[in-house]
């Protein structure tokens, strides 16, 4: 089997192409050009097993080509512009990418002589102001460019299976969260200014509104329900999880009581990142995808927190380890340009090489 993975170097990308790979696929992914190799850093570890492409959603010639040279027996459509509060700065290149890089995918599955099958990643977010729990049959009420771009791209995807035959689902995923976040996610955020905070590198966390209620879960269980709704007789749409809600403060707390610290110490407030309008209340029924695809979430909450926490500890020791070493310099300016003259650091130096004497 072939797979092909537009958003591959993202947190869902990343979880999804080393689930293929265990199944034995011959994966595929489309990246963005980058002048540096930043951008791959979620799947470095995967690198030398992938076939990487680049490619731009809004490119629709470049992605024809490309579904036509590899051939994929499955698409898997996750490249977006996932920020739900970036989407207010910049709606035209969020429809862009969001909606029509959706139809752009769309007519190159049509224009396909051979089967495949596709995913489209949808969002929580499309259901915006309805009241949860939220279901398959729950009328979208979109709050966010971001999310209207998204409802565009769901029911043109149904568009397309009706018109055309083709085997398209929809994936409507809740919160999903891991420490492969985007650290400008709030959860990613939270957990990573918890870690920085304990070990001594900030004092403070900024965020907006905690009020808002999130069902969250964890990438890797909702990847693998990505995976199951192509592998089934007919292709539908299912909404994908938990089925339990908590606030963004609740996750705050949790966050820092992993530290043993009192999160409101060192919280502060700042209606710079208010969204003009913001989602209240989402809470999942995942009833459908359970009882079709056999699908459970195997992280609860605590789990999750948990994990992402610990990723950020090991991130932080890491950062001051360095910071330590650098500060252990002493330097000195001498005819324009710095000198060193010593540095020590005192027992075991970084990546485990022993006591640094210069």
């Amino acid at each position: 089997m072939k797979a092909l993975i537009t958003g591959i170097t993202g947190q869902d990308g990343s979880y999804l192409a080393e689930l293929l790979l265990i199944k034995g696929y011959e994966v595929h992914g489309v990246i963005r050009r980058h002048s540096t190799t930043a951008g791959t850093v979620r799947i470095d570890h995967i690198f030398d097993r992938l076939h990487l492409h680049y490619g731009d959603m809004t490119d629709g010639l470049a992605i024809l080509s490309l579904v036509q040279t590899v051939r994929p027996d499955e698409i898997y459509h996750l490249a977006a512009q996932s920020h739900v509060g970036v989407s207010f700065d910049h709606p035209c290149y969020t429809v862009d990418t969001n909606a029509i890089g959706t139809l752009n995918m769309l007519e190159a599955l049509r224009m396909a002589d051979w089967p495949c099958r596709y995913y489209q990643a949808s969002s929580s977010e499309m259901f915006g102001s309805a009241p949860p729990p939220q279901s398959e049959s729950t009328p979208f009420e979109p709050c966010s460019p971001y999310a209207c771009s998204k409802v565009y791209g769901y029911y043109q995807s149904i568009n397309y299976r009706k018109a055309y035959g083709l085997f398209a689902c929809n994936g409507i995923l809740f919160n999903h969260e891991s420490p492969r976040r985007g650290e400008t996610f709030v959860t990613r955020k939270i957990t990573r200014a918890a870690a920085r905070i304990a070990l001594g590198l900030q004092d403070k966390l900024v965020l907006g509104d905690l009020t808002p209620m999130r069902d969250w879960g964890f990438a890797g269980d909702y990847v693998r329900a990505m995976w199951l709704m192509l592998q089934q007789d007919e292709p539908d749409d299912y909404v994908i999880a938990t089925g339990e809600q908590h606030s963004v403060e609740q996750f705050l707390g949790w966050a820092f009581d992993a530290v043993n610290l009192d999160w409101r110490k060192h919280v502060k407030f700042d209606e710079r990142y208010s969204r003009p309008l913001d989602v209240p209340s989402l809470c999942g029924d995942a009833s459908k995808a359970r009882m079709l695809l056999g699908w459970e979430p195997t992280v609860d909450i605590a789990g999750l927190v948990g994990m992402m926490v610990a990723g950020d500890l090991e991130l932080a020791e890491q950062e001051r380890t360095l910071r330590d070493v650098k500060d252990s310099f002493d330097w000195r300016k001498r005819d324009g340009g710095p000198e060193l003259l010593t540095c020590s650091v005192a027992g075991q130096g970084p990546f485990g090489i022993g006591p640094v004497e210069c």
